[in-house]
This record gives C-alpha cells, sequence and structure tokens, in this order.
C-alpha cells in the first residue's frame, strides 16, 4: 500500500510540474518536486508508456551532457465536467492540460428532480462523447453542484432552492446512470479548482467568487482546495450582512445574497456589487487571501461593474491595503468555470497529488 501510494504522489507531482511548463526535463523536474534524479527517471518512463507526455527533443547546454526534454500530451486524456445551476445544465470537454473544447448549456425544469437531472445529464454527456473518439481516454465526469452537499458521500443535502434534494446520493446514481466514474462537488469549490489547474502552484490562498442563481465561494488554501469539517465549506452567501435585512433561502435574514438580490431586483447593479465588495472585505480579513476570481454567469453579465465595485472595496476596506495586497480578477474561463473546473477535479482525483484532492468513495479510476 505504502509504494502504491508513494509512486502516485510522485506521478502527481511530475504531472503538476508538466502542467505548467510548456517543457521540461528531468534535472529541472527533481529540483521542483525535491525527488531523486532516479525517481524522476523511472517517473518518467511510466508516463513515457501511458502516453502522458512525450519527448520534445534534447537540449544541449554549453557545457555538460545535454538532457532530453519531455512535454505533456493534452491529448492522452479527457474529462467531461456539469455545471449544474437552479436554471441550466452546462457541461465542458477539457483536455489533460485544462483546455475546454467543447461546451453546451441547456435548460433545466423549474425546480427539477434528481431524475430530470440525471436524464439532462446523459443526454449531454453521449453528445459531447460523440464529437470525438475519446475511448478510454476519457477519464469521468465532474459535477459542480447547488450546496449544501457532502462532497465525501458525493450526497446532495437540500441543496439552496431545490425541493426535491433531500439526501440524494447523487454521485453514486449519476456513476449508475452514465457508466463512468462520477466526482461530485459544491459549484464553486469545482470552479476554484478550475483556476487554481491553469495557473498553477502561483496560486496558494485564494477564493473564486459565484454570483450566479445565488452567491456563493470557493476557497483554496495552502495550495489545495478547503472543504471544511463537513465538506461544505464555501456558503458564502449565508453570511449575514444586515440584522434586519430580508429573509433568505436558508431561513436566515439578512444573508449577503439575500441582500444582494433584492438590489439586483430593484435594476440596482451597482448597489448590488457594492454588496459584494462588502462581502468579500469580510472574507479576506477572515482568511488572508492573496486572490479574489469573480465568476458566475449573473456577474459577468456586469463584470465591469462588479471588477470596478469588488476592486474598490478591497483597496479602500481592507486595513493597510498596502501590505495585505489582493489580486482582484475574472475568471479565465467565464461561464465555463464551474463546468471546467468540475472536469479538472475527475482529474486531479486521478492524477493529483493523494491526500489534497481526497478521492470521494464512490470514484473508480481508469487507465
Amino acid at each position: 500500500m505504502h509504494q502504491t501510494f508513494l509512486r502516485g504522489y510522485n506521478e502527481a507531482l511530475v504531472i503538476a510540474q508538466a502542467r505548467t511548463a510548456a517543457t521540461f526535463e528531468r534535472g529541472a523536474v527533481a529540483e521542483a518536486t525535491g525527488l531523486t534524479p532516479q525517481a524522476v527517471s523511472k517517473v518518467l518512463a511510466r508516463l513515457l508508456d501511458d502516453g502522458v507526455i512525450a519527448p520534445a527533443g534534447v537540449r544541449r547546454p554549453a557545457t555538460g551532457r545535454a538532457a532530453g526534454v519531455y512535454e505533456l500530451v493534452p491529448t492522452s486524456r479527457y474529462a467531461i465536467g456539469a455545471h449544474v445551476s437552479r436554471r441550466t445544465l452546462r457541461l465542458a470537454l477539457t483536455d489533460f492540460a485544462g483546455v475546454v473544447l467543447e461546451s453546451a448549456v441547456v435548460p433545466l425544469p423549474t425546480d427539477f428532480t434528481p431524475a430530470e437531472l440525471l436524464e439532462a445529464l446523459a443526454a449531454q454527456v453521449a453528445e459531447l462523447r460523440g464529437t470525438r473518439d475519446l475511448g478510454r481516454r476519457l477519464v469521468g465526469v465532474g459535477v459542480g453542484m447547488i450546496g449544501p452537499l457532502d462532497h465525501a458521500a458525493g450526497t446532495v443535502r437540500d441543496a439552496h432552492g431545490l425541493r426535491h434534494w433531500h439526501d440524494v446520493p447523487l454521485a453514486a446514481q449519476a456513476q449508475q446512470a452514465l457508466g463512468l466514474p462520477v466526482h461530485v462537488d459544491k459549484d464553486v469549490t469545482a470552479g476554484v479548482t478550475a483556476e487554481a489547474w491553469r495557473r498553477g502552484p502561483g496560486l496558494r490562498d485564494a477564493a473564486l467568487i459565484m454570483v450566479e442563481s445565488g452567491v456563493g465561494a470557493g476557497l483554496w488554501l495552502s495550495g489545495s482546495a478547503h472543504r471544511g469539517a463537513h465538506t461544505n465549506a464555501g456558503e458564502f452567501g449565508h453570511t449575514v450582512v444586515q440584522l434586519d435585512g430580508p429573509p433568505c433561502a436558508c431561513g436566515r435574514h439578512g444573508c449577503l445574497e439575500a441582500v444582494h438580490d433584492q438590489a439586483v431586483r430593484a435594476g440596482d447593479i451597482a448597489r448590488a456589487a457594492r454588496v459584494l465588495g462588502v462581502g468579500v472585505v469580510n472574507l479576506l480579513q477572515t482568511l488572508d487571501l492573496g486572490d479574489i476570481v469573480l465568476a458566475g454567469a449573473d456577474l459577468l453579465r456586469h463584470s465591469p461593474t462588479y471588477l470596478t465595485a469588488v476592486t474598490a472595496a478591497v483597496r479602500t476596506q481592507v486595513p493597510r491595503a498596502d501590505w495585505l495586497t489582493v489580486n482582484v480578477s475574472l475568471s479565465s474561463l467565464a461561464e465555463n468555470a464551474i463546468a471546467a473546473g468540475a472536469a479538472m477535479q475527475i482529474l486531479d482525483a486521478r492524477y493529483g497529488v493523494p491526500g489534497l484532492t481526497p478521492e470521494p468513495k464512490t470514484i473508480r479510476a481508469y487507465g
């Protein structure tokens, strides 16, 4: 068991380097990972056999021996990700580098049931699989779902705003319906995973703030997804910002989401963006983050307003903003952030560093 873990761990370290560099060589990987050159050579040999990496020439230094150069093969593995919102189902097919190759979005029935979601999911996955000859290179399907949910068990627990989702074992049901490994996580956690997968090790402490049929935050702390004691972290929209505020879907009053949405319904997007900015500053004061990534279809429709308001709040409301610097940006994947992130999570569950992204109980790895 220890040897199997070590082998997977070493492979994951090398793949992480391959994902974030156009080309790489054995010595650079050894230096970056702390593995011995011999261990790196063994990992490279296995990854070459699997077709995950390929030779990319030889580097000939002015002095010393020539070194073999390698590169990731993006088409060696694929994953499909699904983003379930209260209104739509969005899917994305990504390659091993996290590039979105195909995407699709279909409407969902109002207050949809688990059976209605599974029917739509199966149809859309089949359609995406038909666009390319994926074969066994398709690792599985990731699902970014509305919370609260238990990521470890793959169970949705009373999703906000959906009446039919009390303790639904979505991962097990979807795996049976699709015949593929399935990974279920909160939508916002999937989204922040996408940003981390694409941006590399430089993203250490960050939050992805999503505004789409609700408000949530995916947390990336100390270089890995933070899910909390019950794997339900990220209910950012259900933190109270106004004690006598409007009622919220969660049963409380004055939640950030409720106050924000009240401003949206009144047509005051500028105020809604300022409310979100206040919430972001509260989060920064609690967690001391270095990056805030803004995402979600509702936010992106007014992205200049939200980006300006949140940036201004960070610059003016965080004490010592000259020292506690924070980078505020829009998601690099636009509307596909959650779906692509869910796809990258299924890749990470199979090829990521063991222990950083826990493998759900229902998942089976192919390949």
